[in-house]
């Protein structure tokens, strides 16, 4: 029998400008040649982010072979149009260089979180006391947000006579809906109105399961009795009737260690039950930021097979919990069906640190800044500060305010509010070891919403080095208005002349230099 032919590895062509070029390089060197070839399509221009779908078509030329063609991520060019043009798929790579290897799979995976296998049940806590059009209003919301299940939650010694409304308002709005109440007549009430889940019955009201075709919470009589939830499982299982069953999770210092042990205990005697767990014990009693804490709980669930969280929000500290229990399931279905620790599945969860917060060396910086010949200032941040340059200074520091003597922007309003704001928030990044990328709001991860913007539209006019009746015109910003102007010839070259030109540049220099204002000088 024939072995099959060696596969040939795929060819990619990287397209960047002059200022990225020497960082894609060294980046794309590092990628195994067995799986691919490449080569790097230097449009010629300074600023590769800028570039139209017009000037690549006119500047760019493919090589021979040529598989794939990679954007910059912040390239705005439309890569549907841009793959007609050159009969080959173009896509729009990573935002960072240093992100590269991880975007073309090297991290051993292929990041996909569309799937999860955890139902999200979000209370409203305070339902009896809202009318039924404002319970459908914030039930629309919270499953907008991610929830799988509306909980309408009833409140001791409240009335909710406007119970059965709520339950057929929001089941016409197509909503799934829980109702939890300590009152068997409310639950009694909304099982009767169309109620999909009722929380919670114990062994002593169980009876109602099998009267109505809402599908109960199992509870123990008291946290630490399992036995009567032993026997209201055996109860249900022996019926063939569906039903959750939750163990109850308690808060720290009342019981949560052994409540944990309690989960552990019911899938060992009951592996096939459906499970629930309600986090809000933790997430609500704990005065910590809420995304660590659930993320705990949901790799504690994606461990036991748990498939159903029961989730609220009371305080402020919890208001993203929806999210943050969206983000986490996602995320911890992803990790175990790739049998692996959930590590490299996006950022979604990393909310304060980023894993690599800064991509560019203070070196790196410097030698970006020695090849800038405008006055718009650059902002960069690295391990040993916010970098501010343009042609005439770089300076390093960790204070956004004590800047503002040496930028010479006292009589200009508008340019100076545009870097106090992009300073702070490069303070903060380097403060907080995050991301940080000029004219782009730092990434919270779960913890806010990120904007969602035109991947082919360019941003809107801001202000860089002037305003007034000496600003750029409407719709455009120096940089971009003059994208190809100080342009050097386009060049494609193959990834063994890039690695010939990196080993000349690294020939030492024997003459003595210095860095003054991110430029190597000679000495005298």
């Amino acid at each position: 029998m024939s072995e099959s032919p060696e596969q040939s590895p795929e060819h990619l062509v990287f397209v960047t400008g002059k200022l990225a070029r020497a960082r894609l390089e060294k980046v794309a060197a590092t990628l195994p040649p067995e799986r691919f070839a490449w080569s790097i399509a230097d449009a010629g221009v300074k600023v590769a982010a800028l570039m139209t779908e017009e000037i690549i078509r006119r500047r760019v030329t493919l090589p021979e072979g040529a598989t794939r063609v990679i954007l910059p991520g912040r390239c705005r060019a439309d890569t549907e149009a841009l793959g007609r043009h050159f009969g080959l798929p173009v896509e729009r790579g990573p935002d960072e260089i240093v992100d590269l290897p991880a975007w073309l799979g090297l991290a051993g995976r292929k990041l996909d979180l569309s799937g999860h296998d955890l139902r999200i049940f979000a209370e409203i806590v305070d339902a009896s006391k809202m009318t039924p059009e404002a319970i459908l209003a914030k039930g629309l919301d919270l499953a907008r947000r991610g929830a799988d299940v509306i909980d309408l939650g009833g409140l001791p010694d409240t009335a909710f006579p406007h119970l059965e409304d709520s339950v057929r308002l929001m089941k016409e709005a197509g909503l799934t809906v829980s109702v939890d109440s300590f009152s068997l007549d409310e639950l009694t009430r909304g099982a009767k109105a169309g109620a999909d889940y009722l929380l919670s019955l114990n062994e002593e009201t169980l009876g109602l399961a099998f009267e109505t075709g809402a599908v109960p919470v199992l509870v123990p009589m008291r946290p630490d009795d399992l036995p009567s939830l032993d026997r209201a499982i055996a109860r249900m299982e022996k019926a063939g009737l569906p039903y959750l069953a939750d163990p109850i999770l308690e808060p720290i210092h009342f019981g949560f260690v052994n409540s944990v042990a309690r989960y552990r205990e019911v899938r060992a005697r009951w592996p096939q039950a459906e499970m629930m767990m309600g986090t809000g014990n933790l997430t609500e009693l704990t005065e910590a930021d809420s995304l660590g804490v659930t993320a705990l709980l949901a790799g504690m669930c994606s461990e036991l097979g748990i498939r159903n969280v029961l989730i609220v929000q009371v305080s402020n500290h919890t208001r993203r919990t929806v999210e943050e229990h969206d983000a986490a399931r996602r995320v911890m279905y992803a990790a175990k069906a790739d049998a692996a620790l959930p590590k490299g599945y996006g950022r979604a969860l990393l909310a304060l640190h980023d894993k690599r917060p800064f991509v560019q060396t203070p070196d790196e910086i410097a030698g970006l800044a020695a090849e800038v010949r405008d006055p718009n200032y650059r902002i960069a941040v690295a391990e040993d500060g916010i970098h501010v340059y343009n042609r005439d200074i770089h300076r390093v520091g960790t204070d956004a305010m004590a800047f503002f003597p040496e930028l010479n922007v006292a009589s200009d309003g508008a340019h100076a509010f545009y870097l106090g704001a992009e300073l702070a928030k490069a303070e903060t990044a380097w403060r907080l070891g995050k991301r940080y990328v000029q004219d782009e709001p730092l990434d919270w991860g779960a913890a806010a919403d990120a904007e969602v913007e035109d991947a082919t539209a360019f941003k809107k006019a801001g202000h860089t080095k002037h305003s007034g009746p000496d600003a750029p015109p409407p719709g455009t910003r120096d940089l971009r208005k003059a994208a190809e102007a100080d342009a050097a010839p386009p060049e494609t070259i193959g990834a063994a002349d890039a690695r010939a030109e990196t080993d000349v540049a690294a020939t030492p220099n024997p003459q003595k230099t210095r860095l003054v204002c991110g430029k190597l000088v000679a000495e005298d």
